[in-house]
C-alpha cells in the first residue's frame, strides 16, 4: 500500500527512531541534512533538522535521575547489610522481560550481576517469524556500544605515545575532514567536533522516494564505505565550531576507526579482537562486515506503521555503521567489557579516569566514549554514577551500565523497533530501571 501524501518521510521517521526518538525532553538539534535532489518532505511533516541525535541517551539519563531523586528508590541502598534479592524479585524481572515482548518487541535478552544477584532472562524469538525462541546467550547488534570499544583502542594509542588527545585529525588523515585542522582526537571522542552524524544523509542519498518504506529497507542492505559516510557528513553544514558545543556524531567515530587503521596498518576488526575482546574475555563478540554471522542471533526488525507493518532487518550491511555501531555481542560479553575497561585491564586506571570524566554535562554527561547516569541506588546528590553506553539501530535497542568497581552491572538487548513512535524506548526503560534497582 502506498504511503499517504501527507505522511512523514520515511527517512525522518527512521532517523527519529535511530538517532532522535523524540521523547518530549525539550531539546532539538541544530543539525540540517541534505536529501537527494528532487526529493522533498510532505507539507507539515518533521524534517531532519528537528531531530535530537542524543534523545535515546537523554531518555535513559532522565529516567535514572528521576529514580535517584525518589526516596522510595534511593532508600533501598546497597550496603553490606542489604539482604539478597528474593525469589519474587527475580520473578518480577522475568515478568518485565516478557512484558516488553507483549508490548511489541520481537526478542529480549537481559542480564544483571551484583554481589547479591546473578540473573539472566530472555523472552520472545530470534526472528520476526517468531521462531526459534530467544535465549539469554543470544547475540545481537549492539549499535553505539561499539563506541566505547573504539575509544578504548584510541586511548591505547594515546598511552603508547602514538597520539595525544589534542592531536589534530588532519595530522593523521590529511584532508579527511575537508581541511578542518582544528578538529582533534578529543573532539571526536567526546562528540564535540561539530561534525554532523552522516548516517541519515548517507541512506537518503541512496533513495529516490523518501516516502517509501520498501525502498528504505532495501537500501539498508546495500554496501557502504567509511569514505561515503564521511562524505555524507561533510555534505551538510558543520553544526558548530569544534570544542564549543556537543552533538552526537556517528561520522566522528567512523573517522576514529579510519585513523586507527591508518596508524596501525591493521583492519579494525582485527584490532578489536586482539586488543579488546580477547583480553576482556569476550568470546562471542565481533565487528562483522557482512549481515549477521555465526551462532544464535537476535535479528533486528522494524515496525513501520499499520499500513506497511513489520520488516526484518537481517539483510542490513554492518558497514552502514562501522566503527560507530557495527559490533555484535551478548549481554554477558558486554558486561565483561565494562568490567575490563573500568577495572583498568584494557587501559591504565588513570586513562579510565580520563575517559569517564565528562567533557559535557548537557545534554549528556559524556566523556571519551563513555557516559554516566545517576546511580538510582544511591542517595540524591551523592555523586554516585553508573557508567556505560547505549546503542540503537533501526531494529534494536541496547545498553550496558556498571558501577565504577564493576560490582554491579546490567546489560539489555531488544529487537523489534517501532520506527513511528517513542513507545519502544518507553518499554525499554520499563525493564531497565527495575534491573538497575535489583542490584541495590
Amino acid at each position: 500500500m502506498s504511503p499517504s501524501p501527507r505522511r512523514p518521510t520515511v527517512l525522518a521517521s527512521a532517523t527519529a527512531a535511530l538517532l532522535a526518538l523524540p521523547l518530549a525532553l525539550g531539546a532539538t538539534s541544530s543539525a540540517s541534512a541534505a536529501a537527494p535532489a528532487g526529493a522533498s518532505a510532505p507539507v507539515g511533516t518533521p524534517t531532519l533538522a528537528e531531530q535530537d541525535p542524543a534523545a535515546l541517551s537523554r531518555a535513559v539519563r532522565a529516567a535514572f535521575e528521576e529514580a535517584s531523586a525518589s526516596t522510595a528508590f534511593s532508600a533501598r541502598g546497597h550496603g553490606p547489610d542489604r539482604p539478597a534479592p528474593s525469589g519474587p524479585d527475580r520473578r518480577a524481572l522475568d515478568a518485565a522481560v516478557r512484558t516488553i515482548v507483549d508490548e511489541g518487541a520481537v526478542g529480549v535478552t537481559a542480564r544483571v550481576e551484583s554481589s547479591r544477584l546473578r540473573w539472566a532472562g530472555a523472552a520472545g524469538s530470534r526472528q520476526l517469524d517468531r521462531r526459534p525462541t530467544a535465549h539469554t546467550g543470544d547475540r545481537f547488534e549492539v549499535g553505539s556500544i561499539t563506541k566505547p570499544m573504539i575509544a578504548t583502542l584510541v586511548m591505547q594509542e594515546v598511552e603508547k605515545g602514538t597520539w595525544q588527545l589534542d592531536t589534530p585529525v588532519e595530522d593523521v588523515l590529511p584532508g579527511v575532514l575537508g581541511g578542518r585542522a582544528e578538529v582533534t582526537l578529543e573532539h571526536l571522542l567526546s562528540h564535540r567536533s561539530g561534525l554532523p552524524t552522516g548516517s541519515d544523509v548517507m541512506v537518503a542519498l541512496r533513495m529516490t522516494d523518501l516516502t517509501s518504506w520498501d525502498e528504505f529497507i532495501r537500501v539498508l542492505g546495500e554496501e557502504y564505505t567509511d569514505a561515503e559516510h564521511v562524505a555524507a557528513a561533510l555534505a551538510t553544514p558543520w553544526l558548530f565550531e569544534p570544542g564549543t558545543d556537543w552533538s552526537y556524531s556517528n561520522a566522528g567515530y567512523i573517522v576514529l576507526g579510519m585513523m586507527l587503521e591508518e596508524v596501525t596498518g591493521q583492519d579494525l576488526d582485527a584490532l578489536l579482537r586482539h586488543r579488546v575482546t580477547r583480553p576482556a574475555g569476550m568470546r562471542h563478540t565481533e565487528l562483522p562486515h557482512e549481515p549477521r554471522s555465526h551462532g544464535p542471533f537476535l535479528v533486528g526488525a522494524a515496525f513501520t506503521g499499520p499500513d506497511t507493518g513489520w520488516y526484518s532487518l537481517g539483510h542490513g550491511d554492518p558497514d552502514l555503521f562501522g566503527a560507530a555501531g557495527a559490533v555484535t555481542s551478548t549481554t554477558a560479553d558486554l558486561m565483561s567489557f565494562t568490567d575490563a575497561l573500568l577495572g583498568g585491564r584494557l587501559v591504565r586506571p588513570d586513562t579510565v579516569a580520563d575517559m569517564v570524566t565528562p567533557r559535557s554535562l548537557a545534554p549528556l554527561e559524556y566523556g571519551l566514549g563513555v557516559f554516566r547516569v545517576a546511580d538510582p541506588c544511591a542517595p540524591p546528590g551523592s555523586g554516585a554514577y553508573l557508567y556505560g553506553h547505549n546503542g540503537a539501530t533501526y531494529g534494536t535497542l541496547s545498553i550496558v551500565l556498571s558501577s565504577p568497581d564493576g560490582a554491579r552491572s546490567l546489560a539489555v538487548g531488544v529487537t523489534g523497533r517501532d520506527l513511528t513512535s517513542e513507545k519502544s524506548v518507553e518499554d525499554f526503560n520499563a525493564l531497565l530501571l527495575p534491573m538497575a534497582l535489583a542490584t541495590c
